[in-house]
C-alpha cells in the first residue's frame, strides 16, 4: 500500500485539492487562489490533510499544475527580457507572419511584442541550412552582455537564423552570455529545434519571458513544501504529463498550459468507461472554473494534441493538448456595450473581491451572481465547504444590470447573462468539433470545474449531444488528473528534406539523439517508453500532419502512414512527392490511480426551491450529490449538489449516478 498522493490545481478564483489515501479514499478541499499562488497550494494541502486525517509528512506524492506562466502571459507580467539575434532580424517578433488579428478591421492592432525594440541586440553572424558560413565574434557577444548588464535585464532569448539545423554559433553565444551574466538565458535550438523563424523566436522568448517566474515560484513552492514534510512537487506540463520541478525550471515554456492540460487528462480517465459503454466516438472536455472555460477534445482515448497553439497573441510551438480557452467563467463580468447589448467576459472579477455573492465587496454581477438568481445555486451553499453565498447581493448586481440593459427584472438580467454565456461555449465547442470535421453528436460531453456542470445541459441540448459525464470530483478534475498524468518528454527536431531523398541511417541517427534528449529527463529508474513520429507534407504544403514511426525509420511506411492521415482529416489523398519536415521523440513513464472509493450515504433530498429553465420557473428538487448511491437516478428539474461544484440537471434530463460516482446525464429517449 503505497502512501497519501496529492494534487493540487491553481485556478484564477480557486486552488483545488486531491487525496487520495493509501486505502483508495478520495478527499477532496477548495481554498481561495493567493497572490503568491503557493500560499494557497499550502493552505489547500493542510486543509485536504486535515479532512482526510493525515500527516502531511506520511504524503508520498504531490503533483501540481498553476497559472504562473499563463498569467504572465495574459498580464504582461513576465521578466525584464532582451533577445540577441542575428544581424538583420532583430524585427522577427515584430513583423511576425503579417495577419492580422481581424481581416477587415483597419484599426486592428497585433499584442506589443514581448520584447520591445530597445532591447533587441543584433549580431554578425550567420548559419545556413548546410553550415555554418560566417562565424560568432565573442568580442560581439561579451559586448552585448556588457550592455545587457547595465540595462538591468532579467533574461535573455538568444534565436539565430537557421540554428535549429546548425546551433554552434548560438551555443557559442549563449555560453558566453551565462559565463557574464547572473540571469537566465534561453537558446531557442535548446527550447525548439524547429524551422521557422518566428515562431521559434517567439517560443523562445516566451521561456525566456516566464522562466525568472516560474524559477521564483516553483523554488518558493519547493521550500514552504519541505517545511511541510511534504515531497517536492512534480510539475504538470502543456503537453498532459508532469515532470520534476528541476525540469520545468530549466524548460519554463512547457507550463503554460499547465492547469487545462491537467483537466483534459482527469477528464479522459474519469469518462473513459462511459464512453466505452455508450459506443462514443470520443469525449468534449468542458472545464468552465472561475475566469474562464476551456474546450478540448478526446479521441481514441488520448487528448488532441497540437504545436501550433498561440496564448496571448504570441506562438507557442511546444507540444501541449489542444485546448480552446474563452473568457468565460464563473467570476466573468456582465456588462452592456455601447449599443445596449448584454455582454459576459472576458474581464473577471478574480478572487478578490469575486461575485457580490461571495459577500466580499464585489457589486458587479457575474455568471455566478446569475446563478444564485436563476435558483441553481442557493443560499445555503457553501462553495468549498466554507463559503456561504450572500443571495441579496447578486439580485441586487443583477437588479443593476437590468436597469442598465433596459431589462424589466434581476431574473430577465440572469436569464440574459446565462444565455449570452452559453452562446459562447457553444461557439467554443464548435470549433473543436464542427469546424474540424467532427459531428459533436456522436460525442459525449464531459462537464467539470466550479461551475461546468451547471451550464452543460442546455449546451448538449444546443449541440444535439445526448450523453453529459460528471465525475465525482468534477469541481475538483484537474487536480484529480494531476494523480493519474503520465510523465511525458518531448525532443524535436527539424529535418527538412524530400521523402524519397531521406537517407535511413542519417534519420536514423537523428531518432537515436532524440530518442537520448528524450529520456535524458525521465526520473531515475523509471521506465519509460518512446513514441517516434514525424511532421509530413505534400510538397508545396504549408502545413504539416504529425505520423507515427517505426522503430527503424522505413520512408515507404512513413509515406503511407502519410496519405492516410491526409485522407482520415481532409478526406483525400494525392499522388504527390512527401516531404519529411520534423523528428519527434516522447518518451512516457505510465504512472495512474487506482480507482478510489465511492460510498453514498443517507437521504439524498435536502428539500427544493423555486428555479428557472427557460422561460418558466419550477419548484426544484435539490439533493447533495455525494449521498446518491449508484444506480440511483434523479429526473430534471434538478439540483445536485455538494461543495465544490453544482450539477444542474435541467427538465427532459435524468441523471443516473456509476458505480465510482460519476453522474451520467442522459436526455430524452436516451433516458
Amino acid at each position: 500500500m503505497t502512501g497519501p498522493r496529492i494534487g493540487v490545481d491553481v485556478g484564477g478564483t480557486f486552488t483545488d485539492v486531491t487525496l487520495v489515501t493509501g486505502d483508495g479514499e478520495l478527499v477532496t478541499a477548495k481554498v481561495p487562489t493567493t497572490a503568491d499562488q503557493s500560499e494557497g497550494v499550502i493552505a489547500g494541502i493542510r486543509k485536504a490533510c486535515d479532512d482526510a486525517g493525515v500527516d502531511p509528512s506520511a504524503v508520498s506524492e504531490f503533483t501540481h499544475a498553476m497559472t504562473v506562466s499563463v498569467n504572465a502571459l495574459l498580464e504582461r507580467g513576465g521578466a525584464r527580457t532582451a533577445l540577441v539575434t542575428t544581424e538583420g532580424f532583430g524585427d522577427v517578433l515584430e513583423i511576425g507572419r503579417q495577419t492580422r488579428p481581424e481581416l477587415y478591421d483597419l484599426d486592428a492592432e497585433k499584442p506589443a511584442p514581448l520584447v520591445p525594440r530597445r532591447r533587441r541586440y543584433e549580431v554578425a553572424e550567420r548559419a545556413t541550412p548546410d553550415g555554418i558560413e560566417t562565424p560568432v565574434d565573442p568580442d560581439d557577444v561579451r559586448a552585448i552582455a556588457a550592455d545587457l548588464r547595465e540595462s538591468g535585464v532579467e533574461s535573455v532569448a538568444v534565436a539565430f537564423l537557421h540554428a535549429y539545423a546548425h546551433p554552434e554559433n548560438e551555443r557559442r553565444a549563449a555560453e558566453l552570455l551565462r559565463e557574464e551574466l547572473d540571469v537566465p538565458v534561453s537558446a531557442s535550438h535548446e527550447v525548439l529545434a524547429e524551422f521557422r523563424e518566428y515562431e521559434r523566436t517567439a517560443t523562445t522568448a516566451v521561456d525566456a519571458y516566464v522562466t525568472p517566474a516560474i524559477d521564483a515560484y516553483v523554488g518558493r513552492l519547493e521550500a514552504r513544501a519541505a517545511e511541510l514534510g511534504v515531497p517536492a512537487p512534480r510539475i504538470m506540463q502543456s503537453n498532459g504529463g508532469i515532470a520534476d520541478a528541476r525540469t520545468v525550471r530549466d524548460k519554463a515554456v512547457t507550463t503554460v498550459l499547465s492547469g487545462p492540460a491537467a483537466g483534459v487528462v482527469g477528464a479522459n480517465r474519469a469518462a473513459e468507461r462511459v464512453r466505452a459503454d455508450r459506443d462514443l466516438a470520443g469525449l468534449v472536455t468542458f472545464d468552465m472554473g472561475g475566469t474562464s472555460s476551456d474546450v478540448s477534445l478526446v479521441r481514441d482515448g488520448r487528448a488532441e494534441r497540437t504545436t501550433d497553439a498561440s496564448v496571448g497573441g504570441v506562438p507557442v510551438r511546444v507540444p501541449m493538448v489542444d485546448v480552446h480557452t474563452i473568457g468565460s467563467g464563473g467570476g466573468s463580468l456582465a456588462w452592456v456595450d455601447s449599443g445596449g447589448a448584454l455582454r459576459v467576459g472576458p474581464e473577471s472579477a478574480g478572487a478578490e473581491p469575486g461575485p457580490a455573492c461571495y459577500g466580499k465587496g464585489g457589486e458587479r454581477a457575474t455568471i455566478t451572481d446569475a446563478n444564485v438568481v436563476l435558483g441553481y445555486v442557493g443560499a445555503s451553499t457553501a462553495l468549498g465547504g466554507e463559503l456561504e453565498l450572500d443571495e441579496a447581493a447578486a439580485r441586487d448586481a443583477l437588479a443593476a444590470l437590468a436597469d442598465e440593459a433596459g431589462l424589466d427584472s434581476p431574473l430577465a438580467a440572469a436569464r440574459g447573462v446565462y444565455e449570452v454565456a452559453n452562446a459562447k461555449m457553444i461557439r467554443a465547442i464548435r470549433s473543436v468539433t464542427v469546424e474540424r470535421g467532427y459531428d459533436p453528436r456522436a460525442f459525449g460531453l464531459v462537464a467539470f470545474g466550479g461551475a461546468g456542470p451547471m451550464h452543460a445541459a442546455p449546451l448538449a441540448d444546443a449541440l444535439g449531444v445526448d450523453t453529459v459525464v460528471v465525475p465525482v470530483a468534477g469541481g475538483v478534475l484537474s487536480a484529480y488528473g494531476l494523480l493519474d498524468a503520465d510523465e511525458k518528454h518531448d525532443a524535436v527536431r527539424t529535418r527538412l528534406t524530400p521523402l524519397a531523398e531521406a537517407d535511413p541511417d542519417e534519420v536514423d541517427a537523428d531518432l537515436a539523439a532524440l530518442r537520448a534528449a528524450a529520456l535524458a529527463d525521465v526520473a531515475d529508474g523509471a521506465d519509460a517508453a518512446v513514441r517516434l513520429s514525424a511532421d509530413c507534407r505534400y510538397a508545396g504544403q504549408s502545413f504539416e500532419l504529425e505520423v507515427s514511426i517505426p522503430e527503424s525509420f522505413d520512408p515507404d511506411a512513413v509515406r503511407e502512414r502519410f496519405h492516410d492521415a491526409h485522407e482520415r482529416a481532409y478526406g483525400y489523398r494525392v499522388d504527390e512527392a512527401v516531404e519529411l519536415v520534423t523528428l519527434r521523440a516522447t518518451a512516457r513513464v505510465e504512472r495512474g490511480v487506482d480507482d478510489t472509493a465511492y460510498e453514498a450515504g443517507g437521504d439524498s433530498l435536502l428539500g427544493t426551491r423555486e428555479a428557472a429553465f427557460g422561460d418558466a420557473v419550477y419548484e426544484t428538487e435539490i439533493h447533495d450529490r455525494l449521498a446518491l448511491a449508484p444506480g440511483d437516478a434523479v429526473d430534471g428539474p434538478a439540483v445536485l449538489e455538494q461543495a465544490e461544484s453544482t450539477t444542474v440537471v435541467a427538465p427532459e434530463w435524468r441523471a443516473t449516478v456509476q458505480a465510482d460516482g460519476t453522474a451520467v446525464l442522459t436526455r430524452g429517449a436516451d433516458r
